[in-house]
């Protein structure tokens, strides 16, 4: 046969398919409607099973395609049934705020004067009044007590990947993410005056700072490594020093703020360097603009559970511009899932697809919808 006869055969079954696909998902509404009335699960495990196990046996050598196929179909059906039965879309997501985001806010940055949160708080704020706290702890229950009105905490890093100590953070604090914003790091080595760069025997700073310059750290002889909690602490750390030889890997506003000189600019591994930081709220809102989305959710322990959930997104159109995992402390080997996606809450398919999620997942947490600046 010929690709374009091969190809009409091929439409013709699909359209004998469609009207079958429409009767079943007609059939499916009845089934919710059923088990409304009973009170019976949405899921039976036991029927499924055997479902399966007869389309397998009866598929000859198709058997792992006709699997994954009525399996998929299942999964439809079932994501229906729970749409029906999980009562309105709205339970779920944030009331538009129905007011602009707000120019000036009291707001939470880990660290000191001259940190890149800082730096993050003024681009996202005309006028910000900054309260510093040491951990990024800190800024969660600030936010969560009402000491501030927002909080800014780093996420990821172009060069140097997720912050993995906030992503865990995010786990135990109740919080909305309402804006993002991303921020152009150029890190400098810093020292006290005097000192010239062959003299460095020891350099400080973020972990993630130093990972991001690991290249011009690398080209350094018998040079000593050391973390804290902050670019902005790391520069304090060096001017009140009396250690010989001690450098920090900081902002060129922590050169003057801390009156260090510069002796070495532009040390990140790439000029491409980018730092993405989230602004959160205690109470969810939905700003004027938003148009991105994050979620965190786990997902049953089965096979294919996390690709079924990825084709539910990929359905409704929808691009996840991240997924990050992460285990969830004091369990053996289970995971939290993180998930940004390009899309506004006030489309149907989304609101649709959320309130699905929240009923069918052990765990679901819109964690905010945003806009990026």
């Amino acid at each position: 046969m010929e690709l374009k006869d091969i190809r009409e055969r091929i439409t013709a079954i699909d359209d004998q398919l469609l009207p079958l696909f429409l009767d079943r998902m007609e059939l499916a509404r009845q089934v919710a409607e059923s088990k409304r009335i009973s009170g019976k699960p949405i899921y039976d495990a036991a029927r499924e099973r055997q479902i399966l196990s007869d389309v397998t046996k009866r598929s000859g050598d198709m058997d792992e395609y006709a699997r994954l196929f009525f399996s998929n179909l299942m999964e439809i059906s079932r994501s229906y049934q729970t749409q029906l039965l999980s009562g309105t879309e709205d339970a779920v997501l944030p009331p538009p705020a129905g007011e602009a985001f707000p120019h000036a806010a009291s707001v939470a940055c880990q660290g000191l004067e001259g940190a890149y949160s800082q730096a993050a708080a003024d681009k996202a704020f005309r006028f910000a009044d900054i309260l510093f706290f040491k951990t990024f702890d800190g800024v969660f229950q600030a936010v969560e007590k009402g000491m501030c009105r927002f909080g800014v905490l780093p996420i990821e890093n172009s060069a140097h990947g997720s912050v993995a100590k906030v992503y865990d953070l995010m786990q135990t604090h109740q919080f909305s993410i309402v804006r993002a914003v991303k921020l152009h790091i150029d890190h400098h080595l810093l020292a006290p005056k005097g000192t010239r760069l062959e003299d460095i025997r020891a350099v400080i700073s973020h972990e993630q700072a130093i990972g991001q310059c690991s290249a011009f750290l690398d080209g350094l002889k018998d040079v000593e490594i050391r973390f804290c909690e902050n670019t902005a602490i790391a520069a304090q750390t060096v001017a009140e020093s009396k250690e010989p030889g001690l450098a920090a890997i900081s902002s060129s506003a922590c050169a003057a703020q801390y009156n260090l000189v510069n002796l070495k600019s532009h040390i990140q591994n790439t000029d491409n360097n980018y730092t993405r930081f989230i602004i959160i709220e205690k109470t969810p809102k939905v700003y004027p603009g938003s148009n991105k989305i994050s979620l965190m959710f786990s997902l049953p322990n089965t096979p294919g559970s996390l690709g079924k959930i990825m084709s539910r997104f990929s359905c409704s159109s929808l691009n996840l511009s991240k997924l990050e995992s992460r285990p969830v402390e004091g369990t053996d080997f289970h995971y939290v899932f993180y998930a940004d996606l390009e899309a506004s809450v006030e489309e149907p398919a989304v609101r649709r697809l959320m309130s699905s999620l929240a009923h069918e997942l052990p765990l679901f947490v819109f964690l905010g919808a945003y806009q990026e600046v």
